[in-house]
């Protein structure tokens, strides 16, 4: 049976968001993200994307190529607060859907038909949505999650794209494999020296060719080129908090281990944070003397999920804490205020070069296992168990 899938997606949202607030902004060049030296942009506006301006590009250039863009820093806290309200929005309507980023949305729609229109039903949620949040919602409707995807990428902005069982293959077919969602440019680059360019070539590559060349990446583009997608549309559900601690199998006063151990922690929380798509606002270190007393500490922070910015202020608070001068047979770390976003890490303030470190090594975990790569200063805490 084929399903009905729908994909949302809110049109250049964080320039949206600033322009609810200030509508001052509207029909301008606008450009999101970190001012200073190597910032980067998180987002921009349509109108300075006709200058070559793209997210994750380098701010110095992003001006040179548009050096009439108003740039504005950026404010997480209005933008989750509007990706809340359409959250709402959509729960409030829709019998199941998936929240895969602060402004993307996939709807199993699967049985409605019997009922009304899909197409219908989603037109008229994007309508609401404007209506209510002041947002425009561009969607894509087919038989599963990648063809939908690229179906709204094709038909945004303010666009509504419907692709049928039998169009999917003629949909696919003439567009570019770059249009392929998670086909990054080395892959890109790989197939394009052998002639790949259109998916139309690459859904007539046999996939055991496709599997020697690529491995599992390329059994799952091949895949998607000929429009199978199994993945289900996972219930979206908010979690609050992610934390990690560790009790000491022998009380400590060794606070060179203690703060390494916190780097530890924290990097494992910022890998989760980044690998669900998620930043956070809030920090709290715990300890516990060895005499069972306990104590937190935390600190609001703008939204990030950066090891070395979370790393600082965890150390900073444990040095708060720390006054008794006891031994201690817990730390503990938590994150809260939690907001889903595709800037997987801080967009605003993170330099390129910091950005594309962090990519590097959420893969090899991804691949190995998060202990693989740690700081050196990590190593006390490796070393040996308290």
């Amino acid at each position: 049976m084929n399903r009905s899938i729908v994909h949302l997606d809110l049109d250049c949202f964080f320039v949206a968001c600033e322009v609810l607030r200030d509508s001052s902004l509207q029909y301008k060049p606008i450009l999101i993200g970190g001012k200073e030296g190597r910032g980067v942009v998180a987002s921009c506006s349509y109108e300075a994307r006709k200058y070559g301006v793209r997210s994750a590009m380098p701010m110095r250039y992003a001006l040179q190529l548009c050096p009439d863009a108003q740039v504005i820093k950026g404010d997480m806290e209005l933008y989750s607060n509007y990706s809340k309200l359409v959250t709402t929005i959509i729960r409030e309507s829709a019998p199941m859907f998936e929240k895969a980023s602060v402004d993307e949305f996939y709807i199993d729609m699967t049985g409605m038909e019997r009922y009304r229109t899909c197409y219908k039903w989603a037109d008229e949620l994007a309508s609401t949505v404007k209506k209510e949040a002041g947002l425009t919602i561009s969607f894509g409707l087919s038989i599963n999650k990648t063809v939908s995807k690229m179906a709204t990428n094709e038909s945004k902005p303010a666009g509504r794209l419907e692709v049928s069982p039998g169009e999917v293959q003629p949909f696919l077919n003439p567009l570019s494999i770059a249009k392929i969602p998670m086909l990054g440019k080395k892959t890109f680059a790989t197939l394009s020296r052998i002639g790949v360019r259109k998916i139309k070539t690459l859904a007539e590559m046999p996939v055991e060719f496709m599997e020697r060349l690529l491995g599992k990446n390329g059994k799952s583009l091949w895949e998607k080129a000929n429009g199978i997608d199994t993945q289900a549309v996972i219930p979206y559900v908010e979690k609050k908090s992610i934390s990690a601690e560790r009790t000491f199998s022998q009380d400590t006063i060794d606070i060179k281990y203690i703060k390494a151990l916190l780097i530890k922690l924290v990097e494992g929380l910022a890998f989760e944070l980044r690998k669900s798509k998620k930043l956070t606002s809030v920090i709290t270190v715990k300890i516990r003397y060895t005499n069972f007393d306990t104590y937190t500490r935390q600190r609001r922070i703008s939204y990030t999920a950066s090891n070395h910015r979370l790393i600082q202020i965890a150390h900073e608070l444990f040095d708060q804490l720390y006054e008794r001068r006891m031994l201690i047979r817990l730390v503990g770390v938590r994150c809260s205020g939690l907001v889903s976003g595709h800037p997987q890490i801080d967009l605003f303030n993170d330099p390129p070069e910091m950005i594309r470190l962090y990519q590097a090594m959420d893969r090899i975990h991804k691949r190995f296992g998060k202990g693989v790569v740690q700081k050196a200063a990590c190593l006390p805490a490796v070393a040996g168990s308290k």
